[in-house]
């Protein structure tokens, strides 16, 4: 009997490592499968990254939109009119640390229309007072309104003349009743023509300076400011995309303020008087007249003469049918146009117009007039 000897089978290195890989990876992806299929997939500790103490400086440079931010919101205030009319809001800033606070008129014209309706003024801590009118102006949109509080903080009102185009500006109110907005942008045009009225026939006349910072229902009466934290401008109309009948629902990025300079001439008179004065030259214009410059009537309308008799106008040689091409140089091609140059002098100031009659032209210097506002 010859007994055979089993060969054991052995595994060569060759084998072994592979394999203890093999297993090693198995084990990692059994784990993560494992961590997938069952239900506890949350962890005992996120470990996030965690901010360093005191390392957010709250703080912000005084000319950052932060900065001027916190400067100016304390003393704007958001604006609430109750009537016969329904209810409407605006906004405001504080002129005078006694309680004289400017708006725009149409925010609190149904006020001065109806006794019955209430004027609520609501500041930055949240605290509301009862303002009553001062004064105000359609010819201008603006209104000066009053409370019986002492001690607040009033807005600089800024030069206006000194704006340029691509100045930064920050603009701040309540648009839609979201008081304490901020929105920001630069000044992209100066001397926009811009007339604004309601059905009630009221039109403001205004020499605007024109900005894309987000302007909305209820920022009307809201200040324009510099980098500075100064007024520039009173926040007061957007833009109508053409073809649209109803009001624009927003901003599209054209909006329309009241020059400072023009806001401080008319709060002073309707705080130190109550009312409010604009200049005129003493004619009516043609609205249906096409063609170059803007025509003076040749026909009276609604009992007023074409050229007021002894008005500045006629003063300066000025008659029926004229047309005026230029003010200080700079042409004009529509009525409201003109008017606006000239509302946005003072009284007494001496205009150049640039005069056709037939084909003769000319250069004549006019001494503008006064009248009263509405």
């Amino acid at each position: 009997m010859v007994a055979t000897r089993r060969r054991r089978r052995v595994l060569s290195v060759a084998w072994v490592v592979p394999l203890v890989l093999l297993a090693l990876v198995a084990g990692v992806l059994g784990g993560v499968l494992g961590a997938r299929i069952g239900d506890d997939d949350h962890l005992r500790d996120a470990g996030l990254p965690a901010a360093v103490a005191g390392s957010a400086d709250e703080s912000r440079p005084p000319e950052s939109v932060a900065g001027i931010a916190s400067t100016v919101l304390p003393s704007v205030v958001s604006i609430d009119v109750d009537g016969p009319e329904g209810a409407s809001t605006g906004s405001g800033f504080v002129l005078r640390a006694d309680g004289y606070i400017v708006t725009n008129n149409h925010v609190v014209a149904q006020a001065a229309e109806a006794a019955s309706t209430s004027v609520v003024v609501t500041f930055a801590d949240g605290s509301e007072e009862s303002a009553s009118i001062v004064g105000r102006t359609s010819e201008y949109d603006l209104a000066v309104i009053k409370v019986e509080v002492d001690g607040l903080t009033p807005l600089l009102l800024g030069d206006s003349g000194a704006v340029v185009v691509g100045d930064p500006v920050v603009a701040v109110g309540a648009p839609l009743g979201l008081a304490g907005t901020v929105t920001t942008g630069i000044v992209s045009a100066l001397n926009r023509p811009v007339s604004a009225g309601d059905e009630g026939g009221d039109t403001a006349f205004i020499n605007a300076i024109q900005t894309d910072a987000a302007i909305n229902p209820g920022n009307s009466g809201g200040p324009l400011v510099n980098a500075a934290g100064e007024v520039i401008g009173v926040n007061s109309a957007i833009a109508q995309p053409p073809g649209t009948l109803a009001p624009a629902g927003g901003s599209i990025g054209l909006g329309f303020a009241i020059p400072s300079d023009q806001v401080r001439r008319t709060a002073e008179q309707l705080i130190e008087t109550g009312r409010a004065t604009y200049p005129i030259i003493g004619v009516l214009l043609d609205q249906r007249y096409v063609g170059e410059g803007v025509q003076v009537s040749t026909e009276d309308q609604d009992g007023t003469a074409a050229v007021s008799p002894d008005g500045p106008a006629e003063r300066a040689g000025i008659r029926r049918g004229d047309v005026i091409l230029a003010i200080d140089g700079r042409p004009v091609t529509d009525p409201d146009e003109l008017i606006v140059a000239i509302r946005a002098r003072t009284p007494g100031e001496t205009v150049v117009l640039r005069v056709r009659t037939g084909s003769d032209e000319r250069d004549v210097r006019v001494r503008l007039d006064e009248a009263d506002a509405r």
